[in-house]
């Protein structure tokens, strides 16, 4: 499972529980909360209509006519009232009114008039001098039969004459509190969405910075060119510093290993000879002789100078992290001004050297090295072909790379040698002399070629004859 994933699935699964969880706990309280307002609004109009009957009559007894015509009048109106999803059509407020002992002397409902309701809550409670109010189900278990009384004393001259009990049943406010429980639903809903979208930019944001760098640690450990990518953060840029720090200490010591190991191998059999050579020197021989042996010495000195000069040249380039002098060229310059630097070689030899394909394809990189590389395909090419042989380099221009591919006339490649032409100090016999190179040219083309975002192939050609080179960057 990717660090991305598990990323996710971690902050998803505790956003989930603490969403789920709050969204229980809102919801949970939004019924309550619509209770308590209207039994808020039930304390008001229950002393409101407490008041109403205490002034309404003038002998001192409990006069409930005036409130059974207002209800009656009340039941005969049009009501037409939308209150959000609300629809309301009819009064269903219920008021009944008690004397001093719970007998029930009015009731809107006409229901129970004349029955003991002493025992009721909000009756028993209000008669004991107290806040006096009731919830009760028409049905057990039925919220929406369920209905809210609050009731209110009645007085004359200080003294409790009566209770005056307001009730309104809780359909309507079930109404109201299941649209808002859509609606808070539908806003976690929304939220969550929002969070989650969130959560993947970030995750995008932090995990993608980590992804590169391990991109950027595999190129390390497999020897691949590779660019420290940008990094977001102080952290993570001082981690991209770590690494690109301990790349260079690995790096540098490796090749230094590398190349001294290289160096002391390849000295050695021209050193023997040169001793040898010295040696024997010393003792009397015919001038002839003489002059063959020091020969000799010049050429093996010779040798190893080019030996070093070559090796010299790779640790540069392998040393490179990014191209020093990048700059756009085409295609036909850089061909030109390698030709003519290896032209006068080919003349000397006989070879013809010519050039096909695209040549104002446009790309970005080093002069000097392409051009060297280049220079070393055809040089490579050259050592190979037979006198009056040709030896052509074409451009190529293919999905976002540049190719140059160097074609020759001569024996083509080994098959035991194929897989190991790019090998360091790795060289076959030229044709013509027997003498190998120093094996290090097609190391520095291929690195060369991958310092510019690409690499190089060497092979034999489809129809036969002779040797292909592929040497291919990138067009960006």
């Amino acid at each position: 499972m990717s660090l991305r994933l598990r990323f996710l699935l971690l902050v998803v699964a505790i956003c989930g529980v603490a969403g789920y969880f709050l969204t229980r706990s809102t919801l949970a309280q939004v019924r309550p909360r619509y209770l308590e307002s209207m039994e808020e609004s039930l304390v008001d109009t229950a002393t409101l209509l407490a008041s109403v009957l205490e002034t309404s009559s003038e002998t001192g007894e409990l006069g409930p006519e005036g409130l059974r015509r207002a209800f009656a009048a009340a039941q005969r109106h049009d009501l037409e009232a939308k209150i959000f999803s609300l629809h309301k059509t009819s009064v269903d407020l219920r008021v009944y009114v008690t004397d001093d002992h719970g007998k029930v002397l009015f009731d809107s409902t006409g229901q129970n008039e004349g029955r003991d309701f002493s025992r009721w809550n909000d009756v028993q409670r209000t008669l004991q001098g107290k806040y006096g109010a009731r919830s009760t189900r028409d049905i057990p278990g039925d919220d929406d039969t369920q209905v809210i009384y609050v009731a209110a004393p009645i007085k004359r001259d200080g003294h409790l004459i009566g209770v005056l009990s307001v009730g309104k049943p809780t359909r309507g406010i079930n109404v109201l509190v299941a649209a808002a429980k859509r609606k808070i639903l539908g806003g976690a809903l929304i939220g969550g969405s929002l969070l989650l979208a969130a959560l993947f930019v970030g995750i995008y944001w932090v995990v993608t910075p980590l992804e590169r760098l391990t991109a950027y640690a595999r190129a390390i450990r497999d020897q691949r060119p590779a660019t420290l990518p940008a990094l977001p953060g102080r952290t993570l840029h001082e981690l991209g510093t770590a690494f690109e720090e301990m790349r260079d200490a690995l790096e540098g010591r490796k090749q230094a290993e590398r190349h001294t190991q290289a160096l002391v191998h390849e000295v050695k059999t021209p050193l023997a000879a040169i001793r040898g050579a010295a040696e024997l020197l010393q003792e009397e021989m015919p001038p002839e002789q003489r002059r063959r042996f020091l020969e000799n010495i010049r050429a093996e000195t010779g040798h190893m100078q080019r030996i070093v000069e070559r090796l010299f040249e790779l640790s540069t380039v392998e040393a490179k992290k990014a191209l020093s002098r990048p700059e756009r060229m085409k295609t036909g310059e850089l061909v030109d001004e390698t030709f003519g630097g290896v032209r006068p070689a080919f003349e000397a030899a006989g070879v013809r050297l010519t050039s096909t394909g695209e040549t104002k394809a446009e790309f970005v990189g080093e002069r000097f090295l392409l051009r060297q590389a280049l220079a070393n395909l055809l040089q490579n090419a050259l050592d190979f072909s037979p006198p009056d042989g040709c030896v052509e380099l074409r451009s190529v221009q293919e999905s976002g790379r540049i190719a140059f591919i160097v074609e020759d006339e001569g024996p083509g490649v080994p098959d035991y040698a194929l897989g190991r032409v790019f090998e360091r100090f790795y060289s076959l016999p030229r044709p013509l002399s027997g003498q190998k190179s120093t094996g290090i040219g097609l190391s520095l083309v291929r690195e060369i070629a991958r310092l510019h975002g690409g690499d190089a192939s060497l092979g034999n050609r489809p129809e036969g004859k002779g040797a292909r080179a592929v040497f291919w960057i990138s067009a960006g």
